[in-house]
């Protein structure tokens, strides 16, 4: 529910390691601005000469805000503006570094992974029309969002490659099982159904109140004994509607903070909402609960070396891209 296309707000599927390439590009990277120079109508930031324009920031800084659980319109301290725009601006230039890297050692991306990439896409939109839309409000053509979506498979590409693959030791993650045991028990889960009626960034009241009657007069519908399931796959602006809204099994801190204490309020059966989040309003329903329970010991091992080879790998990373930037030159032209 939470995935978008990195800086775009069109991302709905994922090209592939989409949230370890996040976490790579929000690690350590908040470095000391260069000396700003003359400023240049139009880019927001220079890399090794490449242009940042001012409307690419801004559209990504929407969609970061969401990824923050931040919405523009309730940003009132100038600081906390400041600082996450600087942290968008650096996320872009992070990006950039990579696809620059990925064409110096030849990691091309073929038309065909490209092709699916924008399918994914698309499967998060009702219409292709609807798509087109939101690519045109972006700033998009076919051609040129092709090519963002090239340049971000290079990107991850050139992570990939910069960081190489580690693995934890199998008495590293013996040890660090036996020093965290406690924690190894799965938590309570819900499996819950939403219909979502989405809400653009920087929405009037007015296109807010609309969004919320709309889910409303779905709720009407359910009380009267409609199918939760199909009024989604008709009425849901998200992805999940394929599958009836549904999104499998999730424990608390999964969601945003307002879908989630509704969400784990609801006995199985249950409907809640309207319930507004940065994405629009929701209607949930909860389909079953899971109580907490001990974890077994193998499934607890494999946890932990998951989490120890991310952990590893998201160090290599960071490294990785401070290296690119340690060695780039790097001009900021906007006064963040």
């Amino acid at each position: 529910m939470a995935a978008t296309l990195n800086g775009w707000g069109l991302w709905r599927g994922g090209v592939g390691r989409r949230g370890m390439l996040a976490v790579a590009l929000a690690s350590g990277l908040a470095l000391s601005a260069p000396r700003l120079p003359a400023q240049e109508p139009g880019v927001a930031a220079r890399v090794n000469g490449e242009a940042i324009s001012v409307f690419r920031l801004e559209r990504y800084f929407e969609d970061y805000l969401r990824e923050q659980g931040r919405n523009l319109g309730t940003l009132r301290s100038p600081a906390a503006y400041k600082r996450l725009k600087r942290e968008a601006l650096e996320r872009l230039i992070a990006r950039e570094l990579l696809a620059q890297e990925a064409s110096r050692r030849g990691l091309g991306v073929p038309d065909a992974e490209v092709a699916a990439a924008r399918a994914r896409v698309a499967a998060g939109y009702k219409t292709p029309e609807a798509m087109r839309r939101r690519l045109a409000e972006a700033g998009f053509s076919d051609a040129t969002f092709d090519d963002y979506l090239r340049r971000d498979l290079m990107a991850q590409r050139a992570l990939a490659a910069l960081a190489g693959a580690s693995e934890p030791d199998a008495e590293a993650v013996r040890q660090a099982y036996q020093d965290h045991r406690e924690r190894f028990t799965q938590p309570e889960q819900v499996r819950a159904r939403h219909i979502l009626a989405r809400v653009a960034a920087g929405a009037s009241p007015d296109e807010w109140a609309q969004a919320r009657q709309r889910l409303t007069a779905l709720a009407g519908r359910l009380a009267a004994g409609e199918d939760f399931a199909a009024l989604a796959r008709a009425h849901s602006d998200d992805a999940s509607r394929e599958q009836g809204g549904d999104l499998g099994f999730f424990p608390r801190g999964r969601m945003v903070p307002a879908f989630e204490a509704v969400a784990f309020g609801l006995a199985p059966g249950e409907v809640g909402g309207p319930v507004e989040t940065a994405y629009g309003w929701h209607l949930i329903r909860v389909e079953e609960r899971r109580p907490a329970q001990a974890m077994p010991e193998d499934q607890a091992l494999a946890l932990v070396r998951r989490q120890l080879a991310v952990q590893q790998r998201v160090r290599a990373e960071a490294a990785a891209v401070q290296g690119l930037w340690a060695g780039a030159r790097i001009e900021v032209l906007l006064a963040l």
